[in-house]
């Protein structure tokens, strides 16, 4: 996992110089888990969440947007899920907590501080130097275009996913 990393081009002797208008406190979000079962075809599910500019608004994910994305990955999937989080201070919210006593939720932690651990990162790594370099974004419809178009391109490629958990050092094994 490289750190993002992009080249530009410009006329000799001229810095390249881009433009932007708006304003910065608005934000987008992406949650997403990465799917693995021995077998069977590795899967990406995500969803992202616009900053709806209201000052009293939440900017990032709450407890209860995970608890849907859980839901929605555990009615796409079929089957029980045995979840690996790190540790983001709304992962171990209350709310969260009281839900993970479902039968068929079983959530486990890595270690603080171990980002290398965890495919996810490799996920935005991908996003980062492939469709997120070299693009000056002109509204934030314009970004979730894009993050879409690149999620959906990492989905239907499941050796990227896959190569997102070898780089990780981590096996899946069947119990």
């Amino acid at each position: 996992m490289t750190p993002s990393h992009a080249k530009t081009w410009s006329q000799r002797g001229r810095t390249p110089v881009v433009r932007v208008r708006g304003r910065s406190r608005r934000r987008i979000s992406i949650a997403a888990l990465t799917c693995y079962r021995p077998g069977h075809r590795s899967r990406l599910i995500y969803r992202p969440r616009r900053d709806d500019g209201r000052r009293d608004g939440r900017k990032s994910f709450s407890w209860r947007d995970y608890r849907d994305l859980l839901i929605a990955a555990h009615q796409q999937l079929g089957g029980p899920i045995v979840l690996i989080w790190d540790n983001l201070n709304v992962h171990k919210a209350a709310g969260l907590r009281d839900f993970a006593a479902r039968d068929w939720l079983t959530i486990l932690y890595l270690p603080a501080y171990a980002p290398d651990l965890n495919p996810v990162e490799g996920i935005w790594s991908l996003l980062r130097r492939g469709w997120l370099s070299n693009v000056a974004f002109s509204t934030p419809e314009h970004l979730i275009r894009t993050l879409r178009s690149g999620l959906r391109h990492i989905q239907y490629r499941s050796n990227l996913i896959d190569g997102c958990l070898t780089e990780t050092g981590l096996t899946i094994r069947s119990a």
